[in-house]
């Protein structure tokens, strides 16, 4: 399961910004479930920040925005992200010149419904 959560931030508040991102990564990180997460910027336009994390599944995500380190330090945060959707579940996949792999979705009885 992949969370992205998107922000916006004024060029003079990315220092702070980068600060409270990587608490919350850490945070977060500690968790269990967790499996990797970044903090990305985007090229084209700086003021485009991105945290990414992959959890085992969605419950362990949820789960882990419970955890007091995460309450305090990257709930704060996450609540300061582009209100959009943020929690995407795999529904296919490919290694590098792999084929690829279909799994159903947790929300429906078959694929992409």
């Amino acid at each position: 399961m992949l969370v992205t959560n998107r922000f916006v931030v004024a060029p003079d508040g990315a220092a702070e910004f980068t600060e409270r991102a990587h608490a919350a990564l850490t945070a977060l990180a500690a968790r269990p479930g967790y499996r990797r997460g970044e903090l990305l910027r985007a090229f084209d336009d700086p003021a485009h920040w991105c945290l990414l994390t992959e959890w085992d599944s969605v419950g362990a995500y949820r789960r882990a925005l419970g955890g007091f380190d995460v309450k305090v330090t990257a709930v704060p945060l996450l609540a300061q992200s582009v209100d959009e959707p943020s929690a995407y579940e795999t529904l296919a996949s490919a290694a590098p010149e792999g084929e690829i792999v279909i799994v159903a979705s947790d929300r429906a009885a078959g694929p992409y419904r």
